[in-house]
């Protein structure tokens, strides 16, 4: 059966980051995610996640890199070049920490600037760089379609993929999503489940996603990596504990894994 790992989430209510590592662990989580947002002035820094995950013997499967100013990065001018240099950076300290891969939007917000030859030059740069340090980089489907297939089809090293995040591929593209285009080429995955109302970070099967048809596409673009729920704990989940919250998760993901079977 396949490898499970979750999301160490900084965005639920009323728990520490070391309470969700904590209960992650406790649930039976081998392998989880971190988010190397650095541009966040998190109480408890993204090094300490990553040295408290280590410490409990969890394996970190890849870094979800910020998005702050993403939009920059098709624009003229010099901030499009920091951000440029903060990724290669954020690189650099995932690959010190053993962090294999990284995952990046390509956009933020529902009107983002037009693809671009100048964009794609900086994102090349930055893949470029991975690629020396081997590091992976997958690039997640957001808000706006075409992004992907404007990167992957202009970049074909071995090292760049893309992230399938199925809670957008439901709320923002309305279930629409050009597998076939991306066959081979999906490094990791975003578990969750949403009602369409929003990017709710549900846990699967407590929103309005069809499983078993996206489950059979994923397989048959031989996506063979472990399965990775992003989940939140908030809304109606604060009526439970944090540590019912990961069991419910890895009792949900044991199920999954069943069905790539």
């Amino acid at each position: 059966m396949r490898e499970l790992a979750v999301a160490i989430q900084y965005k639920n209510k009323n728990v520490s980051v070391f309470d969700t590592i904590n209960s992650v662990k406790n649930a039976g989580f081998k392998n989880v995610f971190v988010q190397w947002y650095d541009e966040m002035k998190w109480e408890i820094s993204q090094q300490e996640q990553v040295d408290y995950c280590k410490k409990l013997g969890l394996n970190i499967i890849f870094a979800h890199l910020g998005y702050q100013n993403i939009n920059d990065i098709w624009l003229d001018g010099v901030d499009g070049e920091k951000l440029v240099e903060r990724y290669k950076k954020n690189i650099r300290d995932c690959n010190k920490n053993g962090i294999p891969l990284v995952v990046m939007h390509l956009i933020g917000g529902k009107n983002p600037p037009k693809y671009n030859e100048l964009g794609l030059n900086r994102i090349r740069e930055i893949t470029n760089y991975a690629k020396k340090l081997n590091v992976k980089v997958a690039f997640e489907n957001t808000k706006v379609k075409g992004y992907l297939e404007y990167v992957l089809g202009n970049i074909n090293d071995d090292n760049v993929g893309i992230c399938f995040d199925i809670g957008h591929f439901h709320v923002h593209f309305n279930d629409e999503f050009n597998f076939e285009f991306f066959k081979d080429r999906i490094f990791a995955v975003h578990l969750h489940d949403n009602d369409k109302s929003d990017d709710l970070h549900l846990i699967p099967f407590d929103g309005t996603i069809e499983w078993e048809p996206v489950i059979k596409r994923l397989k048959e673009c031989n996506y063979n990596g472990p399965v990775t729920l992003e989940l939140a704990y908030r809304y109606e989940y604060l009526n439970d504990s944090i540590d019912k919250f990961y069991a419910k998760g890895h009792e949900v993901a044991t199920k999954i894994a069943e069905m790539f079977e």
